[in-house]
């Protein structure tokens, strides 16, 4: 047995003897092990080791009586061990008190005396750690001190050593003496060394630290200590350049300052907030490595459910992740301690560290006094001011000093002077007075100084005073005063125990009953309190004890005695929006996921432990050991409730839940369920500002708030002097919080301290609540409520009303400008200011040229805008509205920031209905900003819209235009499209043609299908023109091929056709697919360049160009020298400014020779006029309906709200692993995303999925593939990450990328090896493969224009999203393509995927192409205008100018007219 191990036997007997205890023997075994006298020569050790085994081994093995053993663990040091975590103790049942504790019934109160625990001797295996022995990260760190103390080197191994959860408990143990920041501080420093860069790990200084790799997040109990540990961590730390950030409700940082902060200290309602929601803040969450708790004791009070959310999140998060979050729970002393442990998933052998209260540097001994006589009586609270000096006095004339606290500010000047005029009525005025102190003069020449006459006062008798209404000179002197001992007795409030570190030998907590201004009454005084109050007793280094009295009333004495053994039970109360809260993240989907996430908070812990607490019986347990059906019940109950409000869909069958817009924004701002259930009734499309205030008064959130006696004159008072009428008057809490948040609005001055408390309430929480209304009021389009709560939120957060003066915004504007502003008989707008001079502006506000010119430069840097609207029909049903945004005011970084929000949105004007919004953000460049928005004219009248723009932030910057829809002219709906007819497919045998069915009937081509079959004859067999409208895989192109082959072969003469592309990729693969029959036909295929194109032919061939190589060809001349028999327009839903105008050309030139054209292009919700323009006569054109396959393909178009982020398709994860489907619906997926850096994002998000929902470790490997190999296969590309997640069954595929790293990629995805392919948009028209399953996750993209810095977010194209659904359609087997969008565009994209086909429009006057050809030809081939309006009327564009005149801003005009006003706008621009 090694010296250690032998310690650690040692220490297990010392327990074992403890925990066991009640014989003799162990009572003289135990004495033996720990006597100071101990020998630990070896045979005197061995002779002990004998004895105790021998003791040991004479017990019985079994008694008559079960005797409960608790479990030994090794970290528990306690005078007295409760193992057994406070189980046993229920509501009601008798609790007990140390050993030694003595109860006192006097007259006027009883007390009860806890004595000071008795010290716990050192283990053999303690020992103090110096700091001289740590590595030079942690003796940096921990500068200045020159050894840890106990706790701190009890915890050292494996705090800093280990990454295991830890909870440290211990009450007044973990005060500021002990450290308890430094032993967080230590857990912290384990994260810094594991960030050390390789290499360079000899010292630690700031370049040896990733420190971007990590966020470490410090949850304090309240703001005040948040603060007071981002300084201390601030102070340890900056030697290593680590950044310590406060984010409370005060504090907020943006994305730049979370992005450079390594540490993160919050609250845990803040962080509860912050992880709700994956944008912005919510990002922290993906890089956390440690959350350490404070005051996990919390649990239970009511903010025990935030805990137990955010720890719950927490774990979760770190198992779907499968990374490691450390948590690290810091606590007061807990009765059931190993149920906490369990719940924080920390080990009770190697994390569980528990320090009773014989730790304290200081022995304690407490006093708990319950005041006799009726609460709120005038005999209870003299009882409780008679009590206070009796304890004060006795304290005082025995020579220590006392701090007295008290519950408000006022009440501490009370206090003060009763007990000196208690004294003084005594005779004992002179015990309190420290004339004897030695800078007692000086101390007095000092204070003589300062203008608080009560502190001069009480200061000549000994008293002082200290809350935080006094200056900081006047509390830094007290404090002062107080060390000094120049004060014996300080009567403060709680700020001074929590914020500043002045010990007393005493401390008297006077009453427990305080406002809590979040529930409108006065509450009892948290334990939390109490502790931190009491840790400031006793002197470290100056005294051997220290003494803390609570007064109380009699009938609280049991509260405060028993409240360490009362169990945590609040998660209950909050599980409804907790879970709302989840579904909205995305974490939690269904039932058995609510049942899982269930199984992570502290409920289910004490559950299983106590489940007699819970209404569960005996049989429960043994039949269902997990809970899983309770656990079920709850959560289907919970759901159930959130279906009723439809803020989640709740499917009953699949037990499966989808988060809706309501719940999102409920769980956003922190909004309760019971809240939108009052909403309904007062919430409704049209609302004035009343009517808005009063919704937002019947929130629960203000259920709290209550109507005194004493403060309703003062509510009269306000009542009178707000400009809305108040529903329920002074009589209700709806009423009072009415009025409460109009006089916050208005800046009227409260009296009543209880009141002034209400007030801060209503308008923290009044301007959150205002602005989920506000979201939701966006969500159901209601127009009119939308404006109106958007002004309410902007004024409760301004404190200023709608229709105040709009340039009281600037705070440099003074008084007396704003003054001269509203004095004015007319309205001023800060437009029209900012038209004027300095002087004009001076004279006006009566006041001089400086002050006008102040006034202008605000005026111009007041937020103004023009809004000018284009109309663009994309059909009969659906109308662009084109909106540019030009910003007319000046920037200033200092007041606009980085850019300034905007809410755009076009209403319906007769129907208050909003018809399409968006949030859009105004920067310095560029200075136009331009937005598309679709709408649907389907069943509506619409004679006008409103374009509506309105500031997030600033009142009065608002603005709006009318735009008139009479002269609109929407295209008429002309050709239905084609039937698909359900016929007899033809054979290949029908071409007739032996070379051509041989070589089809190679291919294992038998048949046609049914598109091709429909329109076989007209293709094939007649000379006509042709158009075919059909989707991907319709056989299109295979037929125009064999109207091809027929024409040539069929031909008596040298005949050639000519194949045109809109690209180079389809050109290939043309020329791929026309090559394969070159050699059976006899028939030469080949690529042209624009000087061979039109060469005559020596043989039959067939010529395959780009539209860009055609145009440069008809544009180089001379005349054509050989017509081409047939030319193929492939693509033609690419048709774009080069395709247009070459076809054109091409056409003109051909008009009259025998030229056929056959044109493909994908479904058109329109082909008139594509099919005008190639000359087919209408029974020749097929235009099929894109639900029109051969293949079924299924089409889903999902919705989300949230702006374009990498936390978007963090919470779009785990919808987008279910409808990838693998395994169930398909082996095989591509998944879209708008750029490379989403790549990694949403494939590290695939994975974590997988990981939740699967046990096959190799992730989307295909099952017989190996990692390693896959590995190997692309290590060699050097693209390592790459290869780290096609290890994992995930291909990533961008242009970035090496060419030989997509070939790979492409090379496994084909051979099925990696089954989910990540691409981005750029890659739409370049992969050359399909899955079974394609997913776009996202239909916005941001694109950097070269020119300037600024970023836009620009939508794909509809042909894009038309592409990308192509991926899904496979010839054997059924595809299913998932689109998510944001919500306003899902019923356009259902339109063009599903119901009616692409729009296409020319795009000849949208570029320089037609004015650059039309100069150089004028004269040449254009002899005069007439030839020019010949040749336009070749195009595409003249048709659509006739058929859809209003996108092309043109009346409706006769062809000839039209087209001379193109000439005519061409000829301008030739003389410019």
């Amino acid at each position: 047995m090694t010296m250690l191990n032998f310690a650690e036997h040692i220490d297990f007997l010392i327990s074992s003897s403890r925990e066991t205890g009640g014989g003799e023997a162990k009572t003289s075994l135990l004495d033996e092990w720990t006597s100071a006298e101990v020998s630990y020569e070896p045979e005197d050790a061995r002779l002990r080791l004998e004895r105790t085994l021998k003791a040991n081994a004479s017990r019985p093995l079994f008694t008559n009586d079960a005797i409960y053993t608790p479990e030994a663990l090794p970290h528990v040091y306690a005078s007295v061990t409760n193992i057994s975590g406070g189980s046993v103790p229920l509501s009601g049942a008798k609790y007990s008190l140390p050993v030694g504790t003595a109860r006192r019934d006097y007259k006027d109160y009883l007390e009860y005396v806890v004595p000071p625990a008795t010290a716990i001797p050192k283990r053999p295996s303690e020992r103090q750690i110096a700091v001289s022995e740590l590595d030079d990260l942690a003796k940096g760190s921990l500068a200045g001190y020159v050894h840890l103390n106990r706790v701190q080197s009890i915890v050292y191994p494996t705090a800093y050593g280990s990454n295991e959860n830890i909870l440290i408990c211990g009450g007044i143990t973990l005060n500021s003496e002990q450290g308890k920041t430094d032993v967080a501080l230590l857990t912290i420093l384990r994260v810094l060394d594991q960030h050390r860069k390789p290499g360079r790990l000899e010292f630690p200084t700031p370049p040896t630290i990733d420190r971007n790799g990590f966020k470490i997040v410090y949850v304090a109990p309240m703001k005040a200590l948040a603060s007071e540990i981002t300084q201390k961590l601030s102070k340890r730390l900056r030697w290593l350049s680590i950044q310590v950030r406060e984010l409370t409700g005060d504090m907020q940082l943006t994305k730049a300052e979370i992005a450079e902060t390594q540490i993160i200290v919050t609250t845990p309602e803040k962080w509860d907030v912050v992880t709700r929601k994956p944008a912005g803040e919510g990002e922290l969450g993906s890089k956390l490595k440690l959350l350490i708790i404070d005051e996990v004791h919390l649990l239970n009070e009511d903010r025990g459910a935030v805990i137990e959310t955010i720890v719950a999140r927490t774990l979760r998060q770190a198992e779907a992740s499968q990374s490691v979050i450390r948590i690290v729970g810091l606590s007061a002393t807990l009765p059931n301690y190993v149920d906490v442990a369990d719940f924080l998933s920390v080990s009770r052998y190697a994390g569980l560290f528990y320090f009773d209260s014989s730790f304290r540097p200081i022995p304690l001994e407490q006093h708990f006094i319950g005041i006799r006589g009726k609460p709120g009586s005038i005999q209870a609270k003299r009882n409780l001011d008679r009590v206070t000096f009796e304890k004060v006095s006795e304290l005082v004339k025995q020579g220590h000093q006392v701090m007295v606290f008290v519950h408000s500010r006022k009440e501490t000047v009370n206090a003060a002077f009763a007990l000196k005029d208690a004294a003084m009525e005594e005779g004992s005025l002179l015990d309190y007075s420290c004339e004897d102190n030695p800078q007692w003069a000086l101390h007095r020449r000092t204070i003589g100084n300062s203008r608080n006459k009560e502190m001069k006062q009480l200061f000549d008798h000994g008293f002082g005073i200290h809350h935080a209404g006094m200056l900081r000179s006047d509390r830094s002197l007290i404090e002062t005063l107080f060390k000094a001992r120049a004060i014996k007795v300080l009567c403060c409030t709680a700020t001074l125990a929590w914020g500043v570190n002045l010990p007393a030998h005493a401390v008297i907590i006077k009453g427990t009953q305080i406002y809590d201004s979040t529930k409108g009454q006065f509450v009892d005084l948290s334990v939390l309190d109490v502790l931190q109050v009491f840790g400031r007793a006793g002197r470290p280094g100056l005294e051997t004890s220290g003494e803390g009295y609570i007064c109380t009333l009699e009938e609280k004495l049991p509260h405060y005695l028993e409240a360490v053994t009362s169990q945590f039970r609040r998660f209950l109360s909050g599980m409804t929006d907790a879970l709302n809260a989840e579904i909205a993240l995305g974490t939690v989907s269904s039932i058995s996921d609510g049942v899982r996430w269930l199984g992570y908070t502290y409920l289910f812990v004490r559950m299983k432990k106590n489940p007699f607490q819970y209404g569960l019986s005996p049989q429960t347990l043994i039949d269902d050991p997990s809970l899983v059906e309770r656990r079920q019940q709850a959560i289907k109950s919970a759901a159930k409730q959130l279906a009723q409000l439809k803020m989640i869909d709740f499917d009953a069958d699949t037990e499966t839940f989808t988060t809706k817009d309501i719940g999102q924004i409920a769980a956003k701002y922190y909004i309760r369920h019971q809240s939108i259930e009052e909403w309904k009734a007062s919430f409704k499309p049209t609302m004035s500002e009343a009517d808005v205030l009063r919704t937002l008064s019947t929130s629960t959130e203000f259920n709290q708030i209550q109507i005194r006696e004493s403060e309703v004159k003062e509510l009269e008072q306000l009542m009178r002097r707000v400009p809305c009428e108040v529903f329920g008057g002074t009589d209700t809490n709806q009423g009072k919080v009415n009025i409460l948040l109009q006089a916050h609005i208005s800046r009227l001055p409260i009296q009543d301290f209880a009141l002034i408390s209400d007030s801060a309430y209503v308008a923290q929480n009044g301007g959150r609540i205002i602005r989920a209304l506000l979201e939701i009021a966006i969500s159901r389009k209601w127009a009119n409520t939308t404006v109106v709560l958007a002004a309410m939120s902007k004024a409760v957060e301004k404190r200023m009303w709608p229709f105040d003066e709009p340039m009281k915004q600037f705070p440099r504007l003074k008084a007396d400008i704003i003054y001269g502003l509203t004095s004015l008989p007319t309205e001023y707008f800060p437009q029209d200011l900012a038209c004027m001079t300095a002087g004009e502006l001076g004279q006006l506000i009566r006041l001089n040229e400086d002050k006008g010119s102040v006034l202008l430069k605000a005026a111009k840097q007041f937020p103004s805008t023009e809004l000018t609207a284009s109309l663009r029909p994309l059909g009969p049903e659906l109308l662009r509205i084109g909106v540019s945004v030009a910003r007319t005011f000046t920037w200033d970084v200092q007041i606009h920031g980085s850019a300034e929000p905007f809410w755009l949105w076009v209403e319906d004007s007769g129907e208050n209905a909003i018809l399409q919004i968006k949030r859009i953000m105004l920067r310095e460049q560029p200075e136009v900003l331009d937005v598309n928005f679709i709408v649907s004219v389907v069943g509506k009248r619409l004679s006008s819209v409103t374009i509506r723009l309105v500031s997030d932030q600033w009142l009065g910057a608002d603005n709006e235009c009318s735009v008139s829809l009479d002269n609109v002219v929407m295209p008429a709906i002309s050709h239905p499209h084609t039937w698909r007819q359900d016929v007899g497919f033809l054979p290949i045998s029908s071409l007739r043609l032996p070379a051509l069915e041989g070589l089809y009937s190679v291919a294992h081509y038998n048949s046609l299908n049914a598109i091709q079959t429909q329109t076989f004859w007209s293709a094939v067999n007649t000379p006509a023109n042709v158009l075919l409208a059909a989707s991907v895989c319709s056989g299109k192109s295979s037929l125009a091929y064999m109207a091809i082959w027929s024409t040539l072969l069929r031909s008596q003469t040298v005949a050639w056709a000519l194949v045109v592309t809109p690209n180079k990729a389809i050109a290939r693969s043309t020329l791929s697919g026309l090559s394969s029959g070159a050699g059976v036909c006899g028939i030469k295929v080949e690529c042209d360049n624009e000087k061979t194109v039109f060469s005559s032919p020596e043989r039959k061939v067939i010529r395959v160009v780009t539209a860009a190589v055609l145009l440069r060809a008809l544009r180089a001349g001379p005349a054509i020298r050989a017509r081409p028999d047939l030319v193929l327009c492939e693509n033609l839903e690419q048709l774009d400014d080069a395709y247009e105008l070459a076809v054109s050309l091409l056409r003109h030139a051909t008009h009259c020779s025998p030229t056929r054209y056959i044109g493909l292009s994908r479904s058109l919700n329109d082909p008139i006029d594509l099919a005008s323009w190639l000359g087919v006569e209408s029974r020749e054109l097929y235009s099929f309906l894109p639900r029109d396959r051969e293949q079924p393909l299924n089409c889903s178009v999902q919705t989300y709200t949230m702006p374009i982020s990498e936390a978007l398709f963090k919470a779009l994860a785990k919808p987008v692993y279910a409808a990838m489907g693998l395994g169930s619906l398909t082996e095989s997926a591509i998944v879209v995303v708008p750029s490379r850096l989403h790549c990694t994002t949403i494939a590290q998000e695939l994975i974590t999925q997988h990981n939740l929902n699967s046990m096959v470790e190799t992730g989307f490997l295909a099952k017989t593939a190996s990692a390693t190999d896959v590995e190997e296969r692309l290590i060699q590309t050097g693209d390592l990450k790459t290869a780290n997640f096609a290890s994992r069954g995930i291909g990533i595929f961008h242009r970035g990328m090496s060419d030989i790293t997509r070939e790979r990629i492409l090379e496994l995805f084909a051979e099925g090896i990696i089954r989910v392919l990540v691409v981005t948009r750029e890659a739409c028209w370049k992969l050359p493969t399909r899955a079974g399953t394609v997913v776009v996750v996202g239909t916005q993209y941001v694109c950097v224009d070269p020119s300037t810095p600024e970023r836009q977010l620009k939508d794909y194209t509809f042909l894009e999203v038309v592409e990308m659904q192509s991926w899904a359609v496979q010839r054997s087997l059924p595809g299913h393509f998932t689109l998510f969008c944001p919500a306003e565009d899902r019923e356009t994209f259902n339109k063009f995927l599903s119901d009616d086909g692409l729009p296409l429009e020319s795009q000849l006057l949208e570029t320089d192409l037609l004015r650059s050809w039309y100069r150089e030809s004028f004269g040449r081939s254009l002899r005069n205008k007439q030839d020019a309006v010949q040749a336009l009327s070749f195009t595409f564009m003249a048709r659509r100018l006739i058929s859809n005149p209003t996108y092309y801003d043109v009346g409706s005009r006769s062809l000839d007219e039209v087209l001379s006003r193109v000439i005519d706008t061409l000829e301008s621009y030739t003389t410019v």
